[in-house]
């Protein structure tokens, strides 16, 4: 009987991980490394003479590097092993410095739960040493099903702890400090919240979608996150002294891939307050939230801006309303020319609206009105001839430019 006829991993009793790495490693001849879900380095095989680069940076960091991840998305394999309870050959990709390998997810019913890489720098697997991958993928199930009841109670205590952060159950820097000591974490300064919203409800298989994309990013710093119906709530902060650019980048790259890698689209992005103060947790939250709230309303004049700092004036439009809907005030200016529009059914305030959007520019305003410059001008003179404004005055023009948006906000 072929020594592979058996299963050589079913009476070993393993009292540790990487005794199951060795084990496989010693069984295959070959190098064997063991991953989570979200590409963690759980365990890897001892005295191993040949390796890659790849396995080599995986073992430093503890994790699998960021552009490994990303080439092995888009050459297919991170997809397929997705799909699949069947070993995947990989062909070395030089550019990120991975050697040929065959790769196996380990199951537990509908969910992967990790994966084993093997190394076949030396020697190509056969056949029925791949049918041996597969009953050394059962062998490791186990150990990671217990991983993940510890992990699962672990992050139910985060998530609590989360919303006392972002709700203001927690009032003193002294709390907020011992709850991140409590439950072994660190948050680097300075900080922010990030809100991604989506169009629809957030289902459990999403949830694991959105997990392994925070858990592999190496852009940020992912301190805590928690799901609430349609949005993906991040506490995070940055790696460089650029925050803000860091960040808007990480929003970017992650709507990127939520679209190429599981096709979520219309997602928006919304940036909190920067800050190094704890107790500013709460505050950019509800920052973040006040930026979906103004790109929901403007969304032609804020679809480039995520934060709640490149706002502007978008940020006061909620005071001012409200002071303008109290004491009854309204522009003089802009009433004639509402006015002016429905008696006569133009559209001169829309036409001042995108020249002030513009910043007063009458080529880039007549391209984006789609008419002539002349015609332009024309509407110009006819604007300031009714509302009797001085388009060359910077106060009339940013008095009368904060009163339209306002009249939007009624509509």
């Amino acid at each position: 009987m072929s020594e592979f006829s058996n299963d050589p991993f079913k009476y070993y009793h393993f009292e540790r991980l990487e005794d199951v790495a060795d084990r496989i490693s010693e069984v295959l001849q070959c190098p064997i490394t063991i991953e989570d879900i979200n590409h963690r380095l759980l365990a890897y095989s001892t005295h191993d003479e040949s390796t890659d680069p790849a396995r080599i940076s995986t073992i430093i960091r503890r994790r699998v590097p960021e552009k490994v991840i990303n080439s092995l998305w888009k050459d297919g394999t991170i997809p397929k092993l997705l799909s699949t309870d069947e070993p995947i050959r990989v062909s070395q990709i030089d550019e990120v410095g991975l050697g040929n390998r065959i790769a196996i997810s380990i199951w537990k019913n509908d969910e992967v739960l990790g994966f084993i890489w093997a190394l076949e720098i030396n020697k190509h697997l056969k056949e029925e040493e791949l049918m041996l991958l597969k009953k050394a993928a059962q062998a490791v199930k186990n150990k990671l099903l217990n991983l993940q009841i510890r992990k699962t109670k672990k992050a139910e205590r985060n998530q609590e702890f989360f919303w006392k952060l972002l709700t203001g159950h927690i009032s003193t820097e002294v709390e907020i400090n011992e709850g991140f000591q409590e439950l072994n974490l660190h948050l680097p300064i300075p900080f922010s919240i990030v809100v991604f919203k989506f169009p629809h409800k957030l289902n459990e298989a999403a949830e694991r979608k959105l997990s392994y994309l925070l858990q592999t990013t190496q852009q940020v710093n992912i301190v805590l996150y928690t799901v609430d119906f349609d949005e993906l709530i991040i506490l995070l902060s940055a790696k460089s002294d650029a925050p803000l650019t860091d960040i808007r980048l990480f929003t970017l790259f992650t709507i990127r891939q939520l679209n190429e890698r599981f096709t979520f689209t219309n997602v928006t992005a919304s940036i909190g307050g920067i800050s190094t103060q704890p107790l500013f947790i709460e505050k950019s939250y509800k920052e973040a939230l006040a930026v979906l709230t103004i790109k929901n309303r403007f969304p032609s004049e804020t679809h480039e801006l995520h934060s709640f700092s490149e706002m502007g004036i978008y940020q006061y439009l909620d005071i001012l309303y409200e002071q303008r809907k109290q004491q009854g005030l309204m522009n003089y200016s802009l009433q004639k020319l509402i006015d002016y529009d429905k008696h006569h059914k133009t559209n001169l305030v829309q036409t001042l609206e995108i020249f002030l959007d513009n910043d007063s520019h009458v080529h880039d305003a007549s391209k984006a009105l789609n008419i002539h410059v002349n015609t332009l001008n024309y509407r110009l003179k006819r604007i300031t001839e009714i509302s009797e404004l001085n388009l060359k005055s910077l106060n009339q023009k940013m008095t009368i430019y904060l009163d339209i948006k306002l009249d939007r906000m009624s509509l």
